[in-house]
């Protein structure tokens, strides 16, 4: 009886955990975040879908370089002076938590001028979206030969899709089983 409950238990947490799958991209793929003139950023963005829980990935050294989260005013003006958002740890994990549009640039001087600055677009993923696994290129290899890299924060050389918990899923998902305990036991 004992282990029929928990089978049970195991299910319904199966059935209502709030998961979904969100990609995590290396802005600029293996060149990274830079105002080098190796990447262009919105060429970059424009051959990827990025989605609610994706999650970005900016590469850099800061000691030169930072990134900043603006308002799409600022971004077209490359205006660095009012930013949502600073970043400067070299390595900064950004997750799109929300459908719309994001704007990203360096706030070095002369930086977003010369390309240092993107532009991502962030959807609600659709069902098939849902539990599709993207095809990436391996970590290192030519990004003319697939059109997005995606990584997993455990490694750099992982292209496995990540799993993300959504806060409210969870909440939903410890309330159903709080409640069904309480009729179960």
């Amino acid at each position: 009886m004992a282990l029929g409950k928990s089978r049970l238990i195991f299910l319904l947490m199966l059935a209502f955990c709030g998961v979904c799958f969100g990609a995590v991209y290396r802005v600029g793929d293996s060149d990274g975040w830079t105002s080098r003139g190796l990447v262009d950023y919105n060429e970059w963005a424009s051959t990827k879908d990025f989605h609610v829980n994706d999650t970005l990935i900016f590469t850099y050294n800061n000691q030169f370089h930072n990134v900043m989260q603006v308002t799409n005013q600022d971004f077209e003006s490359c205006n660095p002076t009012s930013p949502v958002a600073v970043y400067t740890s070299g390595s900064d994990t950004i997750t799109l938590e929300r459908p719309g549009n994001f704007y990203f640039m360096c706030g070095a001087p002369g930086h977003c001028q010369a390309g240092q600055r993107v532009e991502i677009t962030a959807t609600l993923p659709t069902p098939d979206d849902s539990f599709a696994s993207p095809s990436p290129t391996p970590y290192g290899s030519s990004p003319s030969a697939s059109h997005s890299e995606v990584l997993s924060p455990s490694s750099a050389l992982s292209t496995s899709p990540v799993l993300h918990f959504s806060k409210l899923g969870l909440g939903v998902t410890m309330f159903v089983l709080s409640t069904l305990l309480g009729f179960v036991f």
